[in-house]
């Protein structure tokens, strides 16, 4: 199974795009109705679909896998106690691809979807790759870690005294929940090619006029190199690279192994945090049926 991409409605969906699209370095995917999608240069047909709407939403995180991955997907969530999510037999979205739409503890959408057709993938040092991972706030993220791995098979790969790691592949995590008032998108990771890259893009914004609202630094849980921003339509944007890849024998690590030096918030300690801006930020994309 891997993550596959980030569906968001937003007012001026014309304006995302061309931040997306000429600054953030994503590239054209299509268009289909009141959405616009834009993929990266590896073989996902979208990483991101904008949707126009008068209310910022994250509509849904997508997870694509082989026919039979969904089919033992959809058995574990009836055995777990949960109703058999429906059939859709094509999404109107670029790569054709069919599934089905399953409803998380705190009212998160997460759809399942067929690999589907594949894009070609384009030779570029620079540009996002593919999604590393979308962090969530939760009120109650060991409920919503538990919900994945119960209903969804995922398994827990750390956890800090704010956030919870967790993985569907050899990824240490493609979705993590941090403690939140309440359940909104915290951020996306756009993964891109190596440490270099990420510094490059972290020059290329300054020059643009776009400094980093955190690092560049390396995380704990995950090892990644990170540059966060924030998006001129209201989400929190991560460039990432060299994300750590873990097996069955990774030991889940806990608060007391990911504490940090006083003014210390990752391993090189080079940056601050924009605490406040961000705060605001990770509040303003919610799922429709999340708690209030």
């Amino acid at each position: 199974m891997r993550l596959r991409s980030v569906e968001l409605e937003l007012p001026r969906r014309d304006a995302a795009a061309d931040f997306l699209r000429d600054t953030w370095r994503l590239l054209d995917a299509g268009r289909s109705g009141a959405s616009a999608f834009f993929r990266g240069t590896g073989d996902h047909p979208y990483l991101v679909a904008l949707t126009e709407a008068g209310t910022p939403r994250i509509a849904s995180i997508t997870f694509a896998g082989a026919d039979e991955e969904l089919d033992r997907l959809r058995a574990r969530i009836t055995a777990a106690g949960g109703a058999a999510p429906a059939r859709v037999a094509r999404f109107d979205e670029p790569g054709g691809a069919g599934g089905f739409v399953v409803e998380g503890a705190e009212g998160q959408t997460f759809r399942f979807v067929t690999e589907g057709e594949r894009a070609p993938p384009i030779a570029d040092p620079d540009r996002p790759v593919r999604l590393a991972h979308v962090v969530l706030n939760a009120l109650d993220r060991e409920a919503c870690a538990r919900f994945t791995e119960e209903a969804l098979g995922f398994t827990v790969s750390d956890r800090t005294r704010i956030m919870t790691f967790v993985r569907c592949n050899r990824k240490h995590h493609v979705v993590a929940f941090a403690h939140g008032e309440v359940a909104s998108l915290h951020h996306v990771a756009f993964e891109v090619p190596d440490l270099d890259a990420v510094m490059r893009n972290v020059g290329r914004l300054r020059d643009l006029g776009l400094a980093p609202s955190w690092g560049p630094g390396r995380h704990g849980p995950g090892n990644n190199v990170f540059a966060y921003f924030l998006a001129p339509f209201g989400a929190v944007v991560e460039y990432t690279a060299e994300v750590l890849e873990v097996d069955d024998s990774y030991r889940v690590g806990g608060p007391d192994d990911w504490k940090w030096p006083p003014n210390r918030i990752d391993h090189w300690g080079l940056s601050a945090r924009d605490n406040a801006r961000l705060a605001v930020a990770e509040r303003t994309f919610r799922f429709r049926g999340a708690p209030a």
